[in-house]
């Protein structure tokens, strides 16, 4: 070992948390030292070229863009940029034995929930619940870059009696049924707030309540964007911030012990060469609250467990819909809802709950490439070519655990399947092949994720999301940790989750005493 190197902030892990942070310190005035221990920065906000020799980059595990605060572009002076989808969403269904759907988003929204449902009844009960979801967005999602408010400061904010006791304080269970009479509906409604959760509607801990908020305050309006260039976009822009700004970026460079007196510590790192130690004033770490304690040699919190199947597809053309009343260009647009009415999904967590996969797996699908054709090379989006991406529910990490290869196989045929059922021939003839002559088409299970990218349990939130105000626990900017110079940047904070950048963001702002 070599006498050790010394920074004002050294930050473990070059995901886009960490990058954010060191963005931030480093226009602050600060020496910061960021380890990556993978070759590339990014985490799970990478896009890559999954297939051989094919031209396509995509956004590999997070895709999609809500709960960034335009501030930290704004602040860092990133050149990303996101773009709104036409559709916001699309869920096929049989009724009276024939195909049809319910297309929300344009000027069809009205008449595709009139035809559905027979009257406008339910139309008129989504505008009330979204108008009220958006007046509370539009109050709380400012607070995610300002220091923690209290739970009856956030509640006066809200200034809604109604819509408290709707996400914050009984099962959104409740509220669904309440507001809505078709299952079609409902499942659609409940579906934010089971993306990467295993819960039920009325579970009493309102995990799904906490699941709901994150996907329904984003950016003050609840929608979810696509990145143009894909989500490494993001993070290459972020990188370049950073390294503008006078940060350092190391990657292979793994991070393996954390020692500390709460004033300087000291970070023994490990490197493709050797083994040697720096030192921080202050240590931002952008991992999991269990490699966190693992890296302080402190006792580790509850083991988390992602509940999700991650697809990525390439086509040569989309495929052909049973409903004829819709463009696959529309519907594959926004969200494309497969097996996720009420009742299926109250199915499928039972399924699971009870230690088997789900008979009919709940999943949603988008096209980037529709919004966005940049991430196709010009070869293949001159001849039609489309990206599909997969995210299925209610499969939680313990049903892969005796045999993850085979379940995840199992599964995927599956979840294919259950879209088969409302399209016009198999998406698998749509499948694009790679330079090998097999099938452009990733699965990912959360033992993968977990494998790929150290994600506990494969959970895509590191752990079960909180709500966002604080308690006897969370410190005042909710990253704070039982280290005074030891800070959590990462999705595991108060307020992470997602790709937003706030941990980052929030992180720096404790280490710069604001």
């Amino acid at each position: 070992m070599h006498a050790p190197d010394s920074y004002d902030a050294v930050i473990v892990g070059g995901g886009h948390n960490g990058l954010v942070a060191a963005a931030y310190l480093a226009r602050a005035g600060q020496s910061v030292l960021v380890l990556e221990r993978l070759a590339t920065t990014g985490g799970a906000a990478v896009s890559t070229r999954p297939f051989d020799g094919v031209d396509a980059r995509l956004s590999r595990y997070s895709y999609l863009v809500s709960l960034l605060p335009r501030k930290i572009v704004r602040d860092l002076g990133l050149d990303f940029a996101v773009r709104k989808r036409t559709v916001s969403s699309y869920t096929p269904t049989v009724r009276g034995g024939r195909a049809t759907g319910l297309l929300v988003g344009g000027d069809r929204t009205r008449d595709s929930f009139a035809a559905l449902t027979g009257s406008n009844r339910e139309y008129e009960a989504w505008q009330r619940f979204y108008g009220m979801t958006r007046r509370v967005a539009e109050r709380v999602f400012p607070t995610l870059t300002e220091p923690l408010p209290t739970r009856d400061a956030l509640r006066a904010r809200i200034g809604d009696k109604e819509a408290w006791q709707a996400l914050f304080e009984e099962p959104i269970g409740v509220a669904v049924e309440e507001n809505f009479r078709d299952d079609l509906v409902r499942g659609v409604v409940l579906t934010d707030a089971l993306i990467g959760t295993f819960a039920d509607a009325h579970e009493p801990s309102l995990l799904q309540n906490r699941c709901f908020l994150y996907h329904v305050i984003g950016g003050g309006t609840g929608d979810w964007d696509v990145p143009v260039g894909g989500m490494g976009a993001l993070t290459d822009a972020l990188a370049r911030a950073a390294l503008a700004a006078g940060a350092q970026i190391r990657v292979r460079h793994e991070a393996t012990r954390i020692d500390t007196d709460g004033t300087t510590a000291a970070i023994t790192v490990r490197s493709p060469d050797a083994e040697h130690v720096v030192t921080a004033r202050r240590v931002l770490v952008n991992a999991s609250p269990q490699a966190l304690a693992a890296l302080l040699g402190d006792e580790p919190p509850a083991p988390a467990e992602g509940a999700q199947l991650k697809v990525n597809m390439l086509l040569t053309r989309l495929p052909r819909l049973r409903d004829r009343s819709v463009d696959p260009r529309e519907a594959f647009a926004g969200t494309f809802h497969i097996a996720e009415g009420y009742g299926q999904l109250a199915d499928a967590y039972r399924d699971a709950a009870a230690g088997r996969l789900p008979s009919a797996p709940p999943s949603e699908i988008y096209c980037h490439s529709l919004t966005d054709p940049s991430i196709l090379g010009p070869g293949l989006a001159a001849r039609g070519y489309q990206t599909l991406t997969l995210f299925g529910l209610h499969t939680p990490a313990r049903l892969f655990a005796a045999d993850n290869a085979a379940t995840r196989a199992e599964l995927l045929t599956a979840t294919l399947a259950e879209l088969d059922a409302h399209l016009d021939e198999p998406v698998t003839d749509c499948l694009a092949r790679d330079e090998n002559g097999e099938p452009c088409i990733e699965a990912k299970t959360p033992l993968d994720l977990e494998q790929d990218l150290r994600l506990p349990g494969g959970h895509i939130f590191h752990r079960d999301l909180a709500f966002p105000y604080a308690t006897e626990s969370t410190g005042r900017w909710g990253v704070e940790t039982a280290h005074a110079n030891v800070l959590l940047c990462g999705a595991g904070a108060v307020r992470g989750g997602g790709v937003s950048g706030v941990p980052g963001h929030n992180a720096a702002m404790a280490a710069l005493g604001r």
